[in-house]
């Protein structure tokens, strides 16, 4: 019978030439698991698609403010114009009642009638009048413009080469560009037939056969 010595244990004999590290079987990686760069390179991947997604949502709502912000100027702009073109309805609907009381006041004016506190009331419905923007307009021996002229009465002048405005019967008014009633005038037209009346200082050149040969005459 062997006595084991105590403190020693038996180990397997190791070829000569061996190492302690052959002796001992090597890990076996574990399975299934990725390289540290492949993790890497998808955790990148991730934050660059959200990175995307960000900046998709960002032109979007970008786009959406861009948007109501045009649509909040156009709704100022069409506010400022519907304001204006009520404005300039309501002036021109009272002045076009002061119209008549304006006539009166011309025709008194031409009858030498506008004379002591008339005229001085007068004058200054005029300047009120005006300073809301109502401009009169005809006059007489201006060229007939149907858009702004209405003529009531008609007839032929030899004087004239066009249709003209001889008289004004009620003066026109507008106010800037509109015309809140015409001028109400007489015309004359050219006479039927008539030519042209000839320039002055002009020699009508003798027509071709007219001339007379002021030489000795045969015999």
């Amino acid at each position: 019978m062997t006595e084991e010595t105590p403190g020693f244990e038996e180990k397997p004999d190791v070829p000569s030439g061996a190492t302690s590290d052959d002796a001992e079987p090597k890990a076996a990686p574990a399975q299934g698991a990725a390289p540290a760069g492949d993790a890497n390179a998808a955790e990148v991947a991730g934050l660059t698609a959200q990175l995307d997604q960000v900046r998709t949502a960002l032109g979007e709502r970008t786009a959406d403010l861009q948007r109501l912000q045009a649509e909040y100027q156009n709704y100022r702009r069409r506010v400022e114009r519907d304001r204006i073109t009520v404005r300039e309805i309501a002036i021109a609907n009272l002045l076009t009642e002061l119209l008549p009381v304006l006539d009166d006041i011309g025709r008194a004016r031409e009858h030498g009638e506008l004379v002591g506190g008339f005229k001085s009331v007068a004058e200054s419905l005029e300047t009120v009048a005006a300073k809301m923007g109502l401009q009169q307009f005809g006059k007489e021996g201006e060229p007939f413009d149907p858009t702004i002229h209405e003529a009531l009465m008609h007839s032929y002048a030899p004087d004239v080469t066009e249709t003209t405005c001889v008289a004004i019967l009620q003066p026109g008014y507008r106010i800037g560009e509109r015309t809140i009633r015409p001028a109400r005038v007489a015309v004359a037209e050219p006479q039927p037939g008539a030519t042209p009346a000839k320039a002055e200082g002009t020699d009508e050149a003798p027509a071709a056969g007219d001339e007379k040969d002021n030489g000795p005459e045969e015999g």
